[in-house]
């Protein structure tokens, strides 16, 4: 049974599921950082600073009027938070078109690599097909034969 798991560990496929995990894993430190730290307070500016977080109906329970989402659920009530919803909803937008942005970008780069790696047809020397090559020793030989 241990060296089937051996087996099964060392397969390429698993190895590199677990690298695109951890990758997945900072990627995702960056992604989260560019939405919060760059796209957000852009957003925030263009929105007035709305924040749908703290949007909430109170489905039954005591709740003190204007308090947070948060004093709402301390205090024992059922809540219908539909802000923290919708904040969740568009911050997977904006982290899905980001995500999208950069891999748009990653692409383009690979692609603009492979075109250089790519030598084109007709720049590479064609080499002299085989009847052209017994021409040129045909025409050597008989040029040895007859020296003028």
């Amino acid at each position: 049974m241990f060296q089937e798991f051996k087996s099964f560990i060392a397969r390429g496929n698993v190895i590199d599921l677990a690298v695109g995990i951890i990758i997945g894993a900072a990627f995702t430190a960056i992604v989260s950082s560019m939405v919060d730290d760059l796209l957000n307070p852009i957003l925030g500016l263009v929105t007035g600073g709305i924040d749908f977080t703290n949007k909430y109906v109170v489905l039954s329970g005591d709740v003190p009027a204007g308090a947070s989402l948060q004093a709402a659920r301390d205090s024992g009530a059922a809540v219908f938070a539909y802000g923290s919803f919708l904040m969740a909803v568009i911050n997977f937008l904006i982290i899905a078109w980001v995500v999208f942005l950069l891999v748009k970008g990653v692409n383009r780069m690979q692609e603009a690599a492979a075109r250089n790696r790519e030598i084109p047809e007709e720049t590479a020397p064609s080499a002299p097909t085989q009847e052209e090559l017994l021409a040129q020793i045909r025409d050597l030989l008989a040029d040895r034969a007859n020296p003028v």
